[in-house]
């Protein structure tokens, strides 16, 4: 399944962290982020079930988009 979220993930700091923090959580998904989009998408394929509160954290703000 594809999941899009828009984030807050935009400065290289987030970006890094965001990366470390989704290879923990989700280790068989794939995923990217489109920092060109003014929404900072983030895209991920994955098997498992994922929403927005999985992905919550201090860093980086995410809603799934529909």
């Amino acid at each position: 399944m594809i999941y899009v979220f828009k984030t807050s993930v935009d400065s290289k700091s987030k970006l890094e962290f965001a990366n470390v923090l989704i290879g923990e959580l989700l280790p068989n998904a794939v995923w990217n982020f489109d920092l060109e989009d003014c929404d900072n998408i983030l895209r991920i394929e994955s098997e498992e079930d994922i929403n927005e509160m999985s992905l919550q954290n201090e860093i980086f703000d995410c809603i799934e988009l529909e």
